[in-house]
């Protein structure tokens, strides 16, 4: 393919309905002025671009954020199949469970069923229209792929655990019929349908209900409800039960990791680009919203362990899920809340008693290789 030069302006404009390669700038999305338009230059006093602004860039040059781009290539790198999962142990673990164990892998099983689910409609419905960077929406495309994986995952989970199909339909159906379940799903869907409505982010007020959208997926769905889930699965381990569901775990657990590091990334760009929007009333609706997430993700404790799962109680889970909501404000540059520590001990054994934990090691266990080198600061 040619690309000319800036200076060359032949067969630059329209022709019929074709958009020929006079208008870059306006398929970018970037703003100009109507001199521009008429394919004069743009003002001196013109802005650039910040990530929520309305519109759709389209090329990767000049790339306005290059981390995301890193994060897109890191993501490209931690590739694995539900085929790797080795579920050969499992189902012989669970015969030998107590049958509260039991309700708690069932109750688990459940939440996983339509879990991911709900993070991909988000993803498809309300971040990919609205953050305007190509290299960022190469990482949703990729984050999609992996929620397809997880349901996937937990699909074949399903299949291998609940062999009966009446049961496996009761399970698909739990975001309806089992109130801790629903509790939470009710959660997800009222935040999905916040910013519903909103085709362009042409306000503040606009920008931080989206705000409030990005954070409450990345800190509360992602970082409490996921995690709270990942902590009875890393317990089961530890008593030596349902290796095959912890090492996929693990898979989902590093995916799920870099969900929220991109997410907190692109908070913290728009909290650089426009600090007006981080207020007050900002900061007192994610400290609601977490309160709320931890009180949805106790009663479904609750329901999972009330039976008496030794070694688990009600409010050591609360606990943990304290603990896990102040890293969460610390990440947002907000006080933590909580003061709670870590009361589970087999988590730091698996190493997975903090997301830092997981960026400061070189992840080795699936990587494929990615072929060339990308100019980061290459400009057509």
């Amino acid at each position: 393919m040619l690309f000319r030069s800036p200076g060359d302006r032949r067969g630059a404009g329209r022709r019929g309905d074709r958009v020929l390669a006079r208008e870059p700038r306006e398929l970018r999305g970037v703003p100009v002025s109507a001199e521009a338009a008429e394919g004069g230059r743009a003002g001196a006093n013109q802005q650039p671009v910040r990530i929520l602004d309305p519109g759709m860039r389209l090329t990767l040059r000049p790339m306005a954020y290059p981390q995301l781009f890193e994060m897109y290539k890191a993501a490209i790198k931690n590739t694995w199949t539900v085929e790797e999962v080795d579920f050969g142990t499992d189902v012989a673990d669970l015969a030998r469970m107590t049958p509260a164990e039991r309700h708690l892998v069932q109750r688990l099983v459940a939440f996983f069923a339509t879990g991911d689910s709900i993070v991909a409609n988000n993803l498809v419905l309300n971040l990919y229209k609205h953050v305007n960077a190509p290299e960022a929406r190469m990482y949703l495309s990729r984050q999609l792929f992996e929620e397809a994986l997880h349901v996937q995952f937990y699909l074949t989970l399903l299949d291998t655990y609940v062999p009966d199909h009446d049961e496996r339909q009761r399970a698909f159906a739990a975001v309806e019929t089992i109130p801790s379940i629903k509790q939470k799903a009710d959660f997800c869907l009222r935040w999905i349908d916040s910013i519903h409505d909103l085709d362009r982010l042409e306000t503040p007020a606009h920008r931080r209900r989206f705000l409030l959208n990005l954070i409450c997926f990345a800190a509360c769905i992602e970082g409490l409800f996921f995690f709270g889930a990942f902590t009875y699965v890393y317990f089961l381990r530890s008593k030596g039960l349902l290796h095959g569901l912890a090492g996929g775990t693990n898979w989902v657990f590093r995916d799920e990791s870099a969900h929220m590091a991109f997410a907190f990334e692109v908070v913290a760009i728009v909290r650089r680009e426009e600090p007006a929007l981080f207020d007050e009333a900002l900061e007192r609706d994610v400290r609601a919203m977490l309160a709320e997430a931890i009180d949805c993700e106790t009663q479904f404790a609750a329901d999972l362990v009330g039976g008496g799962v030794a070694g688990l109680s009600v409010g050591d889970v609360r606990r943990y899920l304290e603990y896990c909501a102040d890293q969460r404000l610390a990440t947002l540059g907000m006080a933590k809340q909580y003061g709670a520590s870590n009361p589970f001990g087999f988590l730091a054994l698996q190493d997975v008693q903090e997301v830092t934990n997981f960026f400061e090691r070189r992840v080795s266990a699936y990587q494929v290789g990615v072929e060339g080198e990308v100019a980061l600061d290459a400009a057509f």
